[in-house]
């Protein structure tokens, strides 16, 4: 059941990646902070409205496509690997998750809207409400619906995915109340004569394409790993999802509160301090993708036990394998929307496409040839992260005049892997000390554990980049000082 629950995802996520998602944030939010910029408000609303309305008919479609095909495309595309009883279950899953790329459109533009105007709070409850949404699925959909003594629903797992649904609304709605007060002036039609609309749809179809093509691969993954034995697809699916999250707290988040700034740099002609701009960002990114990266190498045991009670040795292989692929992707994020502040999304593109095409080959020969099983999905993820990163970076360096990495970046780069090489002999030594045991079976002796290894690793990195004076570290230091001794000082 859990197998089909995560296959159900992979076409109405796809869809909505290929439509919408970062195709939208990075080719609206530029051309959209530009219109108000020369005090063009009334065009900058027209624009908003205009994708609203050309989104949510396009994604409509989207979901009754997905809604008539979704036996074919779990049999033939998603997970021909499972039992048919499997595969029916996710046909039934996907029929009703199908809705999400419709309500996610809208959502979406609404939260770049606000993204744009320096509004965060309502952007960054969005998700966590979504989740929300699917914990009610999971504890109350699945016993069951009845309304006024009728039973209008039996339960199962099935009321998971009603729970998606819900959440999807929740979102929706929760982003639409954070429009309030910011003047949004909506009206019901596509203003097809607006220049920066007609921008947009020309920088659109290169990042969609280039999105959707990055989740194929997730779904030529999920297709493999049906093939890998009974609960690999979603043994892998968590491990991926688990490996995201320092990716999205860290190189989303700082790359897309940067990405307006360094847009509006470009658009008022002001390179160096773009160049300036994007360097200091890329080695904040480093400096907390470095730790982040060696605690979850060496805590992997005690991570895995938090999605799966008592661990498992297989995910807890999977995510060491994929350590690489979170460093690396972490920083992947402001290489890719240096470009998009340009307005230039054909060059990461192009790169996207051959990287993807490296990754679906080398998890085939891994998977297939090589009879790797999953660590071969894994392994390929890594190789292909650092691929793509080494290759953004050096054109981007061609690019801007002066170069990109320069002396200064290079010395403190090297200070900062320094640092981790120290940060890795005390993690290494906290989890020998603090060992997961099997028998740990409850968040409360494995909690603490990882917590105290988390710490004290971090504090060692602190203190070796301190010494090494690492101006990351300053601000860091100063916070800190401040929460623990402010109290006394007063």
């Amino acid at each position: 059941g859990i197998d089909a629950y995560t296959a159900a995802f992979q076409i109405p996520d796809f869809m909505f990646y290929i439509l919408v998602s970062g195709a939208l944030s990075v080719t609206f939010i530029p051309v959209f902070v530009q219109r108000l910029g020369s005090g063009n408000k009334r065009s900058a609303w027209a624009l908003s409205a205009s994708m609203i309305n050309f989104l949510a008919p396009l994604t409509m479609i989207a979901s009754i496509v997905i809604i008539i095909f979704a036996p074919w495309l779990v049999d033939y595309v998603v997970a021909p690997g499972m039992d048919e009883a499997g595969r029916a279950l996710a046909t039934s899953m996907m029929r009703v998750i199908a809705v999400n790329p419709f309500l996610f459109a809208i959502a979406t533009v609404i939260a770049s809207i606000q993204q744009a105007l320096g509004r965060y709070l309502f952007y960054a409850l969005a998700p966590m409400i979504y989740n929300i949404g699917i914990i009610i699925g999971a504890l109350s959909f699945t016993n069951g619906i009845t309304i006024f003594g009728w039973h209008i629903f039996e339960g199962g797992i099935m009321g998971v995915a009603l729970g998606v649904v819900l959440g999807s609304i929740m979102q929706l709605l929760v982003s639409a109340i954070g429009l309030v007060g910011l003047g949004f002036d909506y009206e019901f039609k596509i203003s097809w004569k607006n220049k920066g609309f007609r921008t947009v749809l020309s920088l659109l179809p290169a990042r969609s394409l280039d999105q959707g093509m990055d989740y194929l691969n997730s779904i030529v993954e999920t297709n493999l790993a049906s093939r890998l034995g009974e609960g690999v697809v979603r043994a892998y699916q968590q491990v991926t999802a688990l490996h995201l999250m320092p990716i999205n707290l860290v190189g989303v988040a700082i790359s897309t509160a940067a990405f307006p700034s360094m847009s509006e740099n470009l658009g008022s002609g002001r390179i160096d301090r773009y160049r300036k701009e994007l360097q200091q960002v890329v080695r904040v990114i480093i400096w907390l993708a470095l730790p982040i990266a060696t605690i979850t190498y060496f805590g992997r045991g005690y991570l895995v036990s938090f999605i799966k009670n008592g661990g498992d040795q297989l995910m807890a292989t999977l995510l060491g394998t994929l350590v690489i692929a979170m460093l690396f992707r972490t920083v992947y994020h402001i290489a890719a929307r240096s470009f998009y502040a340009q307005q230039d999304t054909k060059t990461p593109l192009y790169i996207s496409l051959f990287s993807i095409g490296l990754n679906i080959a080398l998890a085939i020969w891994f998977t297939m040839s090589l009879k790797m099983g999953p660590v071969g999905l894994a392994f390929a993820q890594s190789i292909v992260a650092v691929v793509e990163v080494v290759i953004l970076f050096v054109v981007i360096h061609k690019r801007l005049e002066g170069g990109f990495v320069d002396a200064p970046m290079i010395h403190a780069v090297g200070r900062m892997l320094s640092a981790t090489g120290f940060t890795a002999l005390v993690a290494y030594g906290m989890v020998q000390l603090l060992q997961f045991q099997s028998t740990d079976l409850s968040l409360k002796t494995t909690v603490p554990k990882f917590v105290v290894i988390t710490i004290v690793s971090f504090a060692v990195y602190l203190g070796v980049c301190r010494l090494m004076r690492l101006e990351e570290t300053y601000p860091v230091i100063a916070r800190i000082e401040k929460v623990v001794f402010g109290g006394v000082r007063r």
